[in-house]
């Protein structure tokens, strides 16, 4: 059976996946949340690099000695996560992304803002260094309840800035791995054209769901039943 190393998004800790670790139990594979440095439980190791998250990941995977590994990167952590699921070597069944950012060797988080990288370092810099929690605006339209958002805002803590502006660092080429893309199309019917340009690859996937980029939240069974579907046959 598979093992499910699940990696939430900015802001967010190993509590983000509790819904949707069931599913997988339920189906007989282990799971094993992860949450990054300096958020959550580890919210006092602020000064965190994006490295010292790729390090966490795949120190989880070998401190449990796991393997036939599905690695699952949501949001920011698909960055981290494609990093580590080339350490990982032979452990790795597959990576799954999550509505992700990709990593780009050379290049950070901040590189591939909307708005631009020094709009981004403007605001952690604003801020203490770090990223701050997300507002209402930035909810709307994805699909969540009240309740849910309540719940996100309420457990929820700024993530460390230095993560997000510190380059990714590729061994071999992103589309050499064996991967599934998740595209959440309440957050845009398109993947970024990084994504797309992997998604030529023979052994990159794309599956869609219609809900919002936080589909943890919003639809915690259907992403579980496609996480399922991504597990390395018995």
């Amino acid at each position: 059976m598979a093992e499910f190393v699940l990696v939430a998004g900015a802001w967010l800790g190993g509590w983000a996946w509790d819904e949707v670790a069931p599913g997988l139990r339920a189906a007989g594979h282990g799971v094993h949340p992860v949450t990054l440095p300096g958020l959550a439980e580890k919210r006092e190791e602020t000064a965190v690099g994006q490295q010292a998250h790729v390090r966490e990941i795949v120190e989880a995977v070998e401190r449990g000695g796991l393997s036939e590994v599905v690695l699952v990167g949501h949001s920011y952590s698909g960055i981290p996560v494609g990093q580590a699921a080339e350490r990982i070597g032979e452990r790795l069944a597959r990576v799954v992304f999550v509505d992700s950012e990709v990593p780009v060797d050379g290049e950070s988080f901040a590189s591939g803002w909307w708005q631009g990288p020094a709009e981004l370092e403007a605001a952690l810099a604003k801020n203490g260094g770090e990223w701050a929690l997300p507002t209402a605006p930035d909810f709307e339209g994805q699909g969540l309840t009240d309740e849910q958002i309540t719940r996100f805002v309420g457990a929820a803590t700024p993530h460390p800035g230095a993560s997000l502006t510190e380059p990714a660092v590729l061994d071999r080429p992103l589309g050499e791995l064996p991967a599934t893309y998740l595209k959440c199309l309440l957050d845009g019917p398109e993947p970024n054209p990084t994504v797309a340009a992997l998604l030529t690859s023979p052994h990159w996937e794309l599956v869609e769901l219609d809900t919002g980029h936080w589909p943890m939240f919003s639809r915690p069974g259907e992403l579980a039943q496609i996480l399922l579907h991504s597990a390395p046959a018995a």
